[in-house]
């Protein structure tokens, strides 16, 4: 059982799983039970080794992985010792045993799914347990060994449309198509550049293999099968890795491409990858220094063109069921150069580095036709489940972030109700339908409707609104105009595309109108430590004395891990009492699992540099699926502390940006997702633009 194993050495305090035997669903025999905290070891597909602390739960022949324990009993891990090992193993030989019988005898998985809610019950903390019931042929390999595990596909069952949406933010670059070739199209951006020396160029194009799988080829570092599609790479040697999402690679190049005054040169750069919820991986590429890699004598060390990967599934017909994705590759090129070969088709470009580059994903693209293996791997069955075809077309079934990848904060947040449980890692899992009958006509069309939802329902109408201050005092100032540095402002919502009335029937958005809480205040504060319940400090805007005469006020509370440590704390204020049967009201009084399954952030780099722009993407995220949020609501205020550092990709990817924050102009949205027809079309609770923070800017918090 490699994939359970013993915390003996990690943690000699804990205690093991616990077993039960439940007599309640009658007949011979009970159903077994058994529970408790495991370390989650294995290795993902491309050789990283990873350990996490879980919560498994085994009841029948079911498995089901928590990051947090869902009978409410934390601190607890298990395997302190051999025997609590052992019986780990023997509960899942017990559980495979079971699964093994019914499949002898022709019972098929939807047949016991339709029992499913009846064998699980987890004592009303997981009530959505029809989806940990897929998947019972996986539960057989069990005994393989870790990577037969967790090697889950990652796309989505396929349906009949289009490539999906676009992103939830209105970009800034305007791409055009200025040449094809075998089978791609390679963008220049035409948007005004303020320095003029590089120019940002990609290339496009589908590939008939799954994202996983083109993910895969790309990272790899084998050599033969470099050869077969990279014309420009001779060597690739991974260097070092780091909480396996993030490595650094040291390279040679083709001498074909160089001139003959420098014949050998070699390379050092760092990759940064991580996946959306919605299956789109993201890869990074810049230049690195390494210490394991030294210059070499006889080679020229060259440097690498910042540029990135982005892999997204497309939707294909159920009849074909022909997995296919969307790979962009984009890279940043000397503008002279570039100019001269997109006017006069200059040949010395054409055995350039940068030439190369742009034509890899032509090279991917027949390799991976060349190799069937890769083109039909992991091909994707539709899976039916009991849930009724009413409730199915009026909501979106996504794919769960695989552990091996961790979980990405730049994210599509389309999540069903039906799978608002937070915390949870299958072990065995079917992909799932996704039901979005979507084309670009439609997009086009919400792009240019301005949402205009009914907001006077969700404060109290029976009340006369109050004037809200404008000068509560917090650290930071608000700005004048977009040429203020440091400073904050409050922007419409004409910047995000939101859920539109008829959402759940065509998936068409529409942009975003005015926030319905007004951003009071922003505290921008350097900590030892991240601080919870921030508005408790007496010297807070909630405690102030017009804070306190507020009617209601949303507290965010951004984590932010650095050296320092900041939190960036946002203020937003509503001018009457929360209409206690609108939407608003059920978030704020609700459980903490129904918050992490609506809380929603749109994030979106108004100005900055191109790779921070794709780091952060321009895709909601459902803030509770991503990182840990905790909430406390107290009085006439709902804080929300949300702990980016919980996600060692959230913790990357913010790391890039505050290497980058003084340049930087960030817009954020901040939403309750919509998912049933009453609460469409959606509404932008309140929104802020953060104009090119400095760091040093921050005020330490008192005690």
């Amino acid at each position: 059982m490699d994939a359970v194993a013993t915390a003996s050495e990690l943690n000699k305090s804990g205690s093991g799983g616990s077993e039960r035997s439940d007599d309640s669903g009658g007949g011979g025999g009970g159903i077994f039970e058994y529970s408790g905290w495991v370390y989650h070891l294995g290795v993902n597909s491309i050789g990283h080794e990873y350990c996490h602390l879980r919560f498994l739960f085994i009841r029948g022949k079911y498995v089901a992985m928590y990051k947090r324990d869902p009978h409410e009993n934390p601190g607890i891990i298990a395997c302190a010792t051999a025997g609590e090992a052992r019986g780990w193993m023997e509960a899942f030989d017990q559980a495979k045993q079971q699964a093994e019988l019914e499949l002898s005898k022709g019972i098929s998985a939807r047949d016991k799914l339709n029992n499913m809610e009846n064998e699980i019950n987890l004592e009303g903390h997981r009530p959505r347990v029809r989806r940990y019931a897929h998947g019972l042929r996986k539960l057989i390999r069990i005994g393989q060994g870790p990577e037969k595990l967790l090697r889950q596909s990652s796309k989505l069952s396929r349906t009949d449309g289009f490539e999906g949406d676009g992103g939830d933010a209105v970009e800034a670059h305007q791409w055009k198509c200025i040449f094809t070739l075998a089978g791609i199209r390679i963008f220049e951006d035409v948007s005004d550049h303020k320095n003029g020396k590089t120019v940002l160029a990609k290339s496009v194009g589908v590939i008939d293999a799954t994202a996983d799988t083109v993910f895969e080829v790309i990272l790899s570092t084998d050599q033969q099968k470099r050869y077969e599609w990279d014309t420009l790479i001779c060597d690739l040697e991974l260097v070092d890795s780091y909480d396996g999402h993030y490595d650094v690679v040291y390279g040679t190049y083709d001498s074909k491409y160089l001139s003959r005054w420098h014949s050998k040169q070699d390379f050092v750069f760092s990759r940064q990858w991580f996946r959306g919820q919605d299956g789109t991986y993201t890869i990074l590429q810049c230049p690195a220094i390494h210490k394991k890699k030294p210059p070499i004598h006889g080679y020229r060390r060259a440097k690498v063109n910042p540029s990135s990967w982005e892999i997204r599934n497309l939707n294909t017909s159920v009849p074909s069921n022909s997995p296919r994705c969307l790979v962009t590759h984009t890279l940043e090129i000397n503008t002279s150069s570039w100019c001269r070969w997109k006017n006069h088709q200059s040949s010395k470009f054409q055995r350039s580095i940068p030439h190369a580059l742009l034509f890899q994903v032509a090279g991917l693209k027949e390799y991976i036709a060349a190799n069937p293996a890769l083109h039909h791997e992991n091909a994707t069955t539709v899976v039916h489940s009991k849930i009724s075809d009413a409730s199915i077309s009026s909501a979106e079934c996504e794919d769960e972030m695989q552990d091996e990848f961790y979980d990405a904060i730049t994210a599509d947040s389309s999540t069903s109700d039906e799978e608002s449980d937070d915390d949870q890692k299958l072990v065995m899992q079917e992909p799932r339908v996704k039901l979005k009958n979507i084309s670009w006509a439609i997009t086009t069309l919400a792009l240019k409707r301005t949402a205009a939802p009914d907001l006077s329902e969700e404060l109290d109408p029976h009340v006369t609104p109050i004037t809200i201050p404008s000068d509560l005092h917090c650290s930071l100032w608000k700005g004048k105009d977009d040429n203020d540095t440091n400073c904050w402002a409050s922007p419409s919502g004409k910047g995000f595309m939101i859920r539109g009335k008829n959402y759940l029937k065509d998936s068409s958005k529409v942009v975003g109108g005015d926030p319905l809480l007004k951003l009071v205040g922003v505290d921008w504060l350097t900590v030892d430590k991240s601080v919870d319940r921030i508005a408790l400090h007496p010297k807070c805007l909630v405690q102030s004395e017009a804070g306190k005469k507020l009617p209601f006020i949303l507290v965010i509370n951004l984590q932010v891990p650095a050296k320092p440590n900041y939190s960036l704390v946002l203020y937003y204020a509503a001018d009457r009492p929360i209409n206690k049967n609108s939407l608003l009201a059920k978030f704020v009084g609700g459980s903490d699992a129904f918050r992490d399954s609506r809380f929603k952030l749109i994030p979106s780099i108004v100005e900055g540099y191109w790779m921070v722009k794709r780091a952060v993407g321009t895709k909601a995220c459902l803030l509770g699926k991503a990182v840990t949020c905790k909430y406390f609501r107290q009085d006439n205020f709902l804080e929300i502390d949300v702990d980016i550092g919980s996600s060692s990709v959230a913790r990357s990817v913010i790391g890039l940006v505050l290497g980058y924050v003084t340049s930087l102009v960030v817009d954020l949205a901040i939403l309750i997702e919509a998912k049933e027809e009453p609460e469409l079309p959606e509404y932008i609770l309140g929104t802020v633009r953060l104009n090119r923070l400095k760091l040093e800017s921050a005020v330490p918090l008192e005690d």
